[in-house]
């Protein structure tokens, strides 16, 4: 009997073993039977007014970057859901004074208008990206000094410099568009939204040939008419074009047989029995096999406009995107869908977002707020860490040389070392949501003693005096778009949080709320520190 128990046991050790080798190996099997889908967003960060193309195997995207430098953001995918960036179009904002804060400063901590003396909300607004013989071509407007682009043979640069296309305030949006006689033509919309307007232009895309002819204008039925983009299908000439405002609003789709018109319209997504609220402007694209996809933004507060997938379905020469919604000729916002079939299996690629500052440049996640002073910081005077001097400054919003990146969502833990060993009187620095009436979790160094400090809309918290000479910082931003400040000064073994949680604010001069670097000094200039690492961890994203 012993020997058949034991028998019995050792078929249940061999069996139980067999099975547990096995059980991994079906999941594979099951996991590669299994249709590959993903789930939207596919980029849950601050990627406004998005644009896309398609050269051979590769998508490129690009978006609206305001005040921020190095502006235009560039990003490729090979599959349209998995992205990574790549390069920058701008790498400074040439194009007035203010986009270097000269002042004098009517912003405050607490104020957040008007914007003398810096470009707040200015610079890039919603560009476009082609790729016309051998060249991309990247066309925007900043409001306040007219409409550009820039070319280039790669997308991740060089760039040409800036050419002013039209020498007009108060344009936006504007897309070129090469028709099939190597005609050349630009549409654009006036700041406010609509009318849109057609120019002319020279086969090399570097100026207007007209003074522009209105072809769309419609108060009644196309509200706030914006963020035009120009196609050719099947002989037809297509506007895609969103109405109703960023928050309410939908895309439609406008049609004629002649470039100048006249256009028909469609409602062609919406937010429909969906909880996706304005599912917006943004980009359409096929893939080699002949998949239509739509790349749009949806507004969410703190973090910004964040981009959405739709595939696209054509029924009697209109485009359908997303789901249709019976009994209309829309479609409505798809949560989870297949992956696109782009004839590459889906990637390893991701938003950059922590750095250990070991390189001699700045990972391609970081933009200045507006342009920097390059003599304020460095790479290299102190290897493996990033130094940011103290440049005078009364409040955070008006300080030079403050480095952003954009927040991913839909949850993150950000965490920063700084060494605070070369700090002067006077002096603030540390880890800001930076945004219209900021907080940060930083140090403040007054009458040589150096304490922890909750700043808040311009009011500052004092906390301990730190003992030695580094400290961890850390901000925890929660699907409810409050920040959680917290500090360690163990090496970060353990974390003690200072203050409540934080109400981020929704909307900062057309941005979301951007984790950041700062370091600046009331009075005269001078004190540094020195950022050893800056550490990004994205809490519950979307096909990761």
């Amino acid at each position: 009997m012993r020997d058949s128990d034991d028998r019995h046991r050792s078929w249940q050790c061999d069996g139980g073993l067999t099975m547990r080798r096995f059980l991994p190996l079906l999941a594979l099997l099951l996991a590669a039977a299994a249709p590959a889908t993903y789930t939207n967003p596919i980029l849950h960060a601050d990627y406004s007014d998005p644009d896309i193309t398609r050269v051979g195997r590769d998508y490129y995207l690009i978006a609206s970057s305001f005040h921020f430098s190095p502006g235009i953001p560039v990003l490729r995918s090979r599959d349209l859901v998995h992205w990574k960036i790549i390069g920058h179009v701008l790498p400074k904002l040439p194009f007035a004074p203010q986009y270097d804060m000269p002042g004098p400063h009517s912003l405050t901590d607490r104020v957040s208008k008007p914007v003398g003396g810096t470009r707040y909300a200015g610079g890039v607004w919603a560009p476009s990206i082609r790729h016309h013989k051998g060249k991309f071509y990247v066309y925007w407007a900043t409001p306040d000094e007219g409409v550009f682009m820039a070319t280039a043979r790669h997308a991740e640069g060089p760039w040409s410099a800036p050419v002013k296309v039209i020498d007009q305030p108060m344009l936006e949006d504007p897309a070129p568009f090469w028709d099939d006689d190597g005609r050349a033509w630009l549409v654009h919309s006036r700041h406010g939204a609509g009318p849109l307007i057609l120019h002319r232009m020279s086969a090399d895309g570097t100026r207007v040939l007209d003074a522009g002819k209105v072809i769309v204008e419609d108060k009644a039925r196309l509200p706030i008419l914006e963020g035009p983009k120009l196609y050719k299908r099947n002989g037809y000439y297509y506007i895609f074009a969103p109405i109703g405002g960023v928050e309410k609003g939908a895309q439609v789709a406008l049609r004629a047989r002649n470039i100048e018109g006249p256009y028909e319209h469609r409602v062609v997504l919406q937010q429909g029995s969906t909880a996706l609220e304005g599912p917006h402007q943004g980009g359409w694209v096929e893939t080699p096999s002949g998949e239509g996809w739509f790349a749009h933004f949806n507004s969410t507060g703190a973090f910004g406009r964040i981009v959405h997938l739709q595939p696209v379905k054509w029924v009697d020469d209109w485009p359908v995107i997303g789901t249709p919604i019976p009994g209309t000729s829309a479609g409505q916002p798809v949560a989870t869908h297949a992956m696109p079939d782009t004839g590459s299996p889906p990637t390893r690629d991701r938003l950059q977002a922590s750095d250990s500052f070991a390189g001699r440049t700045l990972g391609l996640q970081w933009e200045w707020n507006h342009n920097p002073d390059d003599s304020g910081w460095s790479l290299t005077e102190r290897p493996g860490f990033l130094r940011l001097r103290a440049l005078p400054a009364e409040h955070l919003v008006t300080a030079r040389n403050t480095l952003t990146q954009i927040l991913q969502g839909p949850a993150s833990r950000i965490t920063t070392r700084i060494d605070a060993s070369r700090m002067a009187d006077g002096q603030r620095a540390g880890l800001a949501l930076f945004g219209v009436r900021p907080s940060w979790i930083g140090l403040v160094r007054e009458n040589g003693q150096t304490r922890v400090t909750l700043g808040i809309e311009g009011a500052e918290t004092p906390g301990p005096v730190l003992a030695g000479t580094s400290i961890d910082l850390r901000a925890e931003v929660g699907s409810d778009q409050t920040v959680q400040y917290a500090y360690s000064t163990d090496g970060g073994a353990s974390f003690q949080r200072l203050g409540d949680p934080i109400a981020l604010a929704k909307f900062s001069w057309w941005k979301g709320a951007r984790p950041a670097l700062f370091s600046f000094t009331r009075g005269t200039a001078g004190g540094s520190i020195d950022v050893d690492m800056f550490d990004v961890q994205t809490l519950g994203a979307s096909n990761a």
